[in-house]
């Protein structure tokens, strides 16, 4: 299930961030943000954001979405082919793989918040069809300035990077999924991140193998859950 937005941003505010912003360890500096107030004005400014070359080729940005305060925030690597067309996060295939995950570990995917460490689509086009590919480091870096801004609007208590960028994106540098899986690791003296895979890789392997890999990702998300709950949430 998606968290499909229903009211229209807010116009940019035109003041410019100093310190607001929660630090992500080794993320180079980048041009000043404008102070975003609430959530609901991320989408617009996602939208015309020119931090980098991608949004030339992407159909819209896409920000995050779900509950404004979530304990636990979800982030991607970036949009998909049908995120890019939606304009909301994990509406794709491996959207499909997440919710299922998420259900079955008794987590509601309204009750977190979901987004990507990139916002837009970067593909490789081979006929019709819009190929996946992989946003560089730089790339990461001139979109984690959102990501920092989503921080600081929802404040969660643990945030679950799917994959390596993610990862890159999150802790500022990069790490082996195999080094860091199934662990919380301290950001900052309110938040945690924990390190895992993209259900898009479960995708990719075969039948009998990706059966194994969606329950040891299942219970990780348990684990998840679990450690949330030991940490108030």
């Amino acid at each position: 299930m998606s968290m499909a937005a229903t009211t229209h941003p807010s116009p940019l505010p035109q003041r410019r961030a100093r310190s607001s912003r929660p630090a992500l360890a080794g993320v180079g500096k980048t041009e000043p943000l404008p102070v975003l107030h609430a959530l609901s004005e991320l989408r617009e400014a996602v939208d015309h954001c020119r931090r980098c070359t991608l949004w030339r080729a992407a159909t819209q940005g896409v920000p995050g979405e779900g509950a404004p305060h979530a304990p636990l925030m979800l982030v991607g690597e970036q949009p998909g082919d049908s995120e890019d067309l939606a304009g909301h996060p994990f509406v794709g295939p491996a959207g499909a793989v997440l919710d299922r995950a998420l259900a079955d570990a008794g987590i509601e995917r309204r009750a977190i918040y979901v987004t990507n460490a990139v916002k837009h689509f970067k593909y490789e086009q081979r006929g019709k069809r819009r190929l996946h590919m992989k946003p560089s480091i730089a790339e990461i870096a001139a979109c984690n300035g959102w990501l920092r801004e989503e921080l600081r609007l929802v404040r969660p208590k643990l945030v679950l990077g799917l994959g390596a960028s993610a990862a890159r994106a999150v802790l500022g540098r990069a790490v082996t999924i195999t080094s860091m899986r199934g662990k919380a690791v301290p950001l900052d003296e309110t938040t945690h991140a924990w390190i895992t895979i993209h259900p898009s890789y479960l995708l990719r392997m075969p039948e009998e193998a990706r059966r194994i890999e969606i329950d040891r990702f299942t219970d990780e998300l348990r684990a998840v859950r679990q450690w949330l709950r030991a940490h108030g949430a």
